[in-house]
């Protein structure tokens, strides 16, 4: 469990760990197929070593002098994505991490979870803020983990090759509120599901035979770098995908 080496008194937050395990509001043993702690920080090229042995390890992309900072506790670290701009900044700067395609995050029609532990307040939510994909809303499929917009709900995103239709499981409660949270979006079968806290907070119906599987990479943090893109503004920590 993580512990501040310190208080942060300008970030004026807590130590991730004081909340539960990711994978608590599941019963399964998923298999682990990439894990971020960002504990070790990055290596001497900058890349982020994926812990759980299976996936890639990340890279950080940045226009505008964005960057992502590394924020220590007592036993590890979290990151820290640039601020918010004003809407009429001419120069943004931006960030977020990527790793290339693995099918290991192609789960076809099969069961799969993603999420992380979270910490973004209210006036960080910027339009719709993508805390971690794979693929684009389009017919290519995706899932998505993102916080929504107007109240700061978790939000877990699918959609099936083939199609372009967006099936979305909104959290009943902020995560915006200036606490750490793990979230996490499981779909299994005909459901998907956001759990906040080990606690189901929402589910829809998705088609069973809803298939994802694309060639894009993973990015934490962002979608791209387009003038309107759902950045995320807030701290992360212990970003997951498990298969099963």
């Amino acid at each position: 469990m993580k512990v501040p080496a310190r208080l942060l008194t300008l970030l004026l937050i807590t130590t991730p760990a004081a909340v539960p395990a990711l994978a608590a509001s599941a019963t399964a043993a998923p298999r682990t197929v990439m894990r971020y702690t960002f504990d070790a920080g990055p290596t001497a090229t900058g890349r982020i070593a994926d812990t759980s042995g299976s996936g890639a390890p990340l890279t950080m992309r940045s226009v505008d002098g964005g960057t992502i900072r590394f924020l220590r506790t007592a036993t590890g670290r979290y990151v820290g994505f640039p601020a918010p701009c004003a809407r009429t900044a001419t120069r943004c700067p931006r960030a977020l991490f990527e790793a290339p395609d693995d099918n290991d995050l192609d789960p076809g029609t099969a069961p799969f979870r993603w999420g992380a532990t979270v910490y973004v307040k209210q006036w960080q939510v910027i339009g719709s803020s993508n805390i971690m994909q794979k693929g684009v809303s389009d017919t290519q499929s995706q899932w998505k983990l993102q916080v929504g917009a107007n109240r700061g709900k978790a939000q877990c995103v699918v959609v099936g090759r083939g199609s372009s239709q967006a099936y979305v499981a909104r959290s009943s409660i902020t995560v915006a509120d200036g606490a750490w949270h793990r979230v996490l979006c499981r779909r299994s079968g005909a459901t998907l599901t956001v759990y906040v806290d080990g606690v189901d907070r929402g589910h829809t119906v998705i088609p069973s035979t809803l298939e994802i599987g694309n060639n894009m990479p993973l990015r934490i943090g962002g979608p791209n770098f387009n003038t309107t893109s759902d950045m995320y503004h807030g701290y992360l920590d212990d970003v997951v995908a498990l298969a099963g």
